[in-house]
């Protein structure tokens, strides 16, 4: 029995509500193509600061550039003018935004010193103008991430999400923890069902997904219509791919051999230099490589090695020396 049903947002249906969560320096092309041919309902762009973006820097342009096997394509904005957050809104729609993904979440300082991000969930009345213009600004469906509220004193995401709702939004996701909280202590899937009965839109659970039970606790706990995956996904594109078979009663999917994780791990790693360029796309993949690696004997050693190595060739070297062992004791 099927634990998902399809969600509507706007015009748009989305089959499979497991969705790639916007990430800051992890979830760009690369990394994002791979996650949708394991199996991701929909992915979200990196977060992408308005202003930048009606500047249309290298960077944001970057961050902006989305696949055709992604479609729909949601793309994510932050900002705290509501004049900005629209036109940059309007140029996403422009480039092939199926759907415009507002950043009320994020907890970051720089950010949140900006009051962008969840900031504004100090300032509802700021956070109104800017869903308001910005749904104004476009065709296709907007869309709201937030968290619980900026503190414990000021659980206000349902009072957010009834505003949202009430100004055209059509998905809210809502991470189980305060801004106050960063990402320390766990992620509180139950609150969001007090999201859940303010609106009548769809709402997403996110936060400390990291496994398929996980899943499953969070849409029982939340009454959300799907799950949002983020930090559970490092070094495991596969993992949404996983949760969702599960959630629809496909089985239990296990992870790809070693030698498919090792194609998988080259290939983002191409596609990383040929996105930002040799020097920039090296650096950038150290994290990445990390992650892969993680769990395997040897693995802190090999990040110590390859984190000191600039040259992409000995970086791709040394990656399939590590694995070779593994490999081959694999086809023995």
């Amino acid at each position: 029995m099927s634990l998902l049903k399809p969600i509507h947002v706007g015009p748009l249906t989305i089959d499979a509500p497991v969705i790639l969560a916007p990430m800051t320096g992890v979830t760009d092309l690369p990394f994002r193509r791979v996650v949708k041919r394991y199996g991701a309902g929909l992915t979200v762009s990196e977060m992408i600061a308005s202003q930048a973006m009606i500047r249309e820097t290298r960077q944001s342009l970057q961050k902006a550039a989305w696949d055709p096997s992604e479609e729909p394509v949601s793309l994510q904005l932050a900002g705290c003018e509501p004049a900005a957050m629209a036109e940059a809104a309007r140029l996403n729609e422009q480039r092939g935004a199926a759907i415009i993904d507002i950043n009320m979440g994020c907890p970051v300082k720089k950010v949140v010193n900006g009051d962008a991000g969840s900031a504004l969930m100090r300032d509802l009345k700021l956070a109104a103008q800017i869903i308001d213009s910005t749904v104004k600004a476009v065709g296709v469906p907007v869309t709201l991430k937030m968290r619980m509220g900026w503190c414990h004193d000021s659980l206000n995401a349902p009072e957010l999400a009834r505003i949202a709702e009430d100004l055209g939004v059509r998905m809210i996701t809502v991470h189980g923890r305060t801004r106050n909280q960063m990402y320390k202590g766990s992620a509180d899937w139950a609150f969001v069902r007090r999201v859940k009965a303010a609106t009548t839109v769809p709402v997403i659970v996110n936060g400390d997904i990291c496994s398929r039970a996980d899943a499953r606790q969070a849409l029982a706990q939340s009454g959300a219509d799907g799950v949002m995956i983020g930090r559970g996904a490092y070094g495991r594109p596969w993992l949404l791919g996983q949760v969702l078979a599960d959630l629809v009663g496909d089985g239990e999917q296990g992870d790809p051999s070693l030698d498919e994780q090792l194609a998988v791990i080259v290939e983002q790693y191409d596609a990383m230099l040929s996105l930002y360029g040799s020097e920039t796309g090296v650096r950038l993949a150290r994290k990445h490589l990390g992650w892969y690696v993680k769990g395997l004997p040897g693995s802190a050693e090999f990040r110590n090695t390859v984190n000191r190595i600039d040259d992409p060739k000995a970086v791709v070297a040394a990656l399939r020396e590590f694995y070779a062992p593994y490999l081959q004791r694999i086809a023995a």
